[in-house]
């Protein structure tokens, strides 16, 4: 048994449950060569998402009504016929906010929970601080010693940026 989540109506201002449907499947999910089935163990909610419940123009495309949201997400491995994961790895990719799925294993990086928190992979070891850290080190190229001023520092990616400079010795 599987449950997803559905956008069912673009929302107008805040989202609410009206606007999400709420499906429970019955079939068995089935490994074919070359596949996985996937549980989900965590699922990042960002801001981002909100604009891709609407149909403006993005650099992201937005999400189409009666499909499963998708985004970030981290799920065990439950069962393989793909040789390059075994039944019991951790993964992160962008997946759908299904409880339960089958996947090519296109897109999905092992993840250890043995070196960090799984939650982690999906924030400062995720997009999250790679954003971060390749925007600051490779974009903004600051100089040490210099001021640092980030202009979305109480978002996420801001926020880390913040942190990152200031282990680097940015002021």
């Amino acid at each position: 048994m599987t449950k997803t989540i559905l956008l069912k109506n673009r929302p107008k201002g805040t989202p609410t449950l009206a606007d999400f449907e709420f499906v429970t499947e019955d079939a068995q999910l089935t490994v074919a060569d070359g596949e996985l089935l996937l549980e989900t163990v965590y699922v990042s909610v960002d801001p981002y998402l909100r604009g891709r419940m609407s149909d403006a123009k993005s650099y992201v495309p937005p999400f189409e009504l009666n499909k499963p949201i998708h985004s970030g997400v981290i799920a065990k491995v439950i069962d393989s016929k793909n040789n390059n994961f075994k039944e019991g790895d951790y993964v992160s990719g962008m997946l759908d906010w299904k409880t339960q799925q089958i996947s090519t294993g296109e897109g999905l990086l092992k993840v250890d929970p043995s070196k960090a928190s799984l939650s982690a992979y999906l924030g400062i070891l995720g997009m999250t601080g790679l954003t971060a850290y390749l925007g600051l080190t490779q974009i903004g190229k600051p100089v040490a010693k210099e001021t640092l001023v980030v202009s979305g520092a109480a978002g996420a990616v801001g926020s880390v940026v913040g942190q990152i400079g200031k282990s680097l010795d940015y002021e």
